[in-house]
């Protein structure tokens, strides 16, 4: 009788835990598929198929399908780590703080950051044509001119400055703390080594009109000269 009773509390208290797990597991998925979470998702997965698409649509525009490789896409390993430790953050922090990911005013400040950021990033390849490449030129070419109007007249690096505000702006618009400071610390360093590198071949090429020209229009990057 008494091992009868202790097996009829263990399978109640079985029954319970379950009920509880089941309870947390579809408090979860409430969480996971709700009307914040949907929104935030799908425009983060907009922007970033646009961003991407719209970089080799351009590039083939320029520069022809056969110059062209998937390289254009700007997909590395970097960049997918980097994209999946956000979602990983934002999943872990909807479902254990959700009222983290509520701040609509936050979210929309990221969300106009992405729309600039593309527009200022695209205006740039658009503005220089062919004499704009995804990979830094290290040897002078007659079709790459020095190009100092339109955008580049405000900022000489352009492409860089509307992916920083972009890239950005992708986890602002999440309201990911720890991966909106993640991405400005990583991507600001990346441009704060590839900007010198870059402008030492441009001065190679261009000398002193280039000189005058970088005393004269910032980069574009904050803090990077």
């Amino acid at each position: 009788m008494f091992s009868s009773l202790v097996l009829h509390l263990t399978s109640r208290s079985t029954v319970l835990a379950i009920h509880k797990i089941n309870a947390v597991f579809l408090n979860n998925m409430t969480e996971i598929f709700s009307y914040t979470a949907c929104r935030q998702l799908s425009q983060l997965f907009t922007s970033i198929i646009f961003f991407h698409v719209s970089e080799y649509i351009l590039a083939i525009t320029f520069h022809g399908r056969s110059s062209v490789t998937l390289s254009s896409l700007l997909i590395s390993k970097n960049y997918l780590f980097a994209m999946a430790f956000s979602l990983l953050e934002y999943i872990v922090e909807i479902i254990f703080f959700p009222g983290l990911k509520d701040h609509w005013g936050v979210s929309n400040i990221g969300l106009v950051m992405i729309i600039i950021g593309e527009i200022i990033r695209k205006m740039a390849i658009i503005t220089a044509g062919r004499a704009f490449t995804h990979l830094i030129r290290i040897y002078h070419v007659d079709d790459h001119p020095l190009i100092t109007h339109g955008i580049y007249a405000m900022v000489r690096h352009p492409s860089y400055c509307g992916f920083f505000i972009w890239s950005v702006g992708t986890q602002v618009m999440l309201c990911n703390p720890i991966s909106t400071l993640g991405f400005i610390v990583v991507v600001w360093n990346f441009f704060a080594r590839r900007i010198p590198y870059e402008e030492f071949f441009l001065r190679q090429f261009f000398g002193p009109e280039y000189e005058e020209y970088a005393r004269r229009v910032p980069s574009g990057v904050p803090f990077v000269k």
